[in-house]
């Protein structure tokens, strides 16, 4: 365990020692990024176990990945670093080394290729793993005309009033269901309200990862992307707190503390009018409550860009599906954002 060497670093070794030579003065990139935990910095010892490996893409012109492919599979070692060069992956056994036409490579991953422009329905049909699949990892060499390194700057974050929307849909996500811990609670469903609670708790995570220009990863390591997140300990606590809660008015304090975390970060960043962070009665009733739509409301206020403003409240596709066969497949993910969005594909 105490040998582990992080997967970011074998595979820019691996490129630096093996792959690098082999390709030799073909104009490439070669980058360590797409699926794996070791694309997000998140790989232990533990992953090393499958799937795991010295990895490189290499992307070449259209007419070169033939020539590139061979050279680089002729010439790679059985083993690097006492690792083999071919293993298991996703079940099927090959080099570690891909060598691919990088639009391709794109639109394989989102479903498009991003150099050509990108609309409101290819930022709302990304899943926010692919995207930060795509733009986190590591660019060992990028010497291809149009830039791997630019690509990647494209997808970096959304523009701003597509950020806003996502933003708002996250906070009616929120406000949909936000009094339920407290009414589950009032008739004696402490499991109920539990349940509710953490679905609340999660969302709050994805909002703190957004505000903050954060692609929100998948469920295994949405904690660990919150724990990262610079300033976070507190708002860490106080949702640990939520979950943690046997009664239902624990669970409500707890995420109302959470939730004032969140607007206030929002106030903070200028993206929509200053709002109270303060929580407050839900109507009459006695459960507490941040009012999610008045953040909603603020931020779809200060959107300026009509086509973005005329989208329903409905959000990304994240935002509409759980369904990892959903999330895992671009055709699915743009077939389902473009029906709830009511967009033409």
């Amino acid at each position: 365990m105490s040998d582990f060497v992080p997967g970011i670093e074998l595979s820019r070794a691996f490129y630096g020692e093996v792959v690098a030579p082999l390709v030799g003065s073909v104009p490439h990139s070669a980058a360590l990024i797409g699926p794996g935990s070791e694309v997000l910095a998140f790989d232990t010892a533990r992953s090393a176990d499958h799937d795991w490996g010295p990895r490189v893409l290499v992307f070449a012109a259209a007419g070169e990945v033939e020539e590139v492919r061979a050279r680089v599979l002729a010439g790679l070692p059985e083993r690097f670093c006492g690792l083999p060069t071919v293993f298991g992956y996703h079940g099927v056994v090959r080099p570690g080394v891909v060598v691919a036409e990088l639009g391709e490579w794109l639109a394989e991953r989102l479903g498009f290729d991003p150099r050509g422009g990108m609309s409101p329905l290819d930022w709302l049909s990304s899943p926010w793993q692919a995207l930060a699949e795509v733009t986190c990892g590591e660019v060992f060499h990028d010497g291809l005309p149009d830039g791997l390194e630019a690509v990647r700057g494209m997808l970096r974050w959304y523009p701003r009033d597509v950020w806003r929307y996502v933003l708002a849909c996250q906070w009616r996500r929120i406000a949909q269901e936000e009094p339920f811990p407290g009414r589950c609670g009032e008739v004696g469903d402490e499991l109920g309200s539990a349940v509710v609670g953490a679905r609340l708790a999660r969302e709050v995570m994805r909002l703190a990862l957004l505000l903050r220009r954060r692609y929100p990863p998948y469920a295994k390591w949405l904690g660990s992307a919150l724990a990262r997140l610079p300033g976070s300990a507190e708002l860490g606590e106080s949702l640990g707190r939520a979950v943690a809660a046997r009664t239902w008015r624990e669970r409500e304090a707890g995420l109302s503390a959470a939730y004032g975390r969140v607007a206030a970060t929002q106030n903070r960043l200028g993206l929509a009018e200053e709002l109270d962070v303060r929580v407050r009665a839900f109507h009459d009733r006695p459960f507490q409550v941040i009012g999610g739509d008045r953040f909603a409301l603020a931020l779809l206020e200060a959107v300026t860009d009509p086509e973005v403003r005329a989208l329903p409240l409905v959000g990304c596709v994240d935002q509409v599906a759980d369904s990892v066969e959903v999330l895992m497949s671009p055709s699915r993910a743009r077939a389902v954002a473009t029906a709830a969005l009511g967009l033409v594909a």
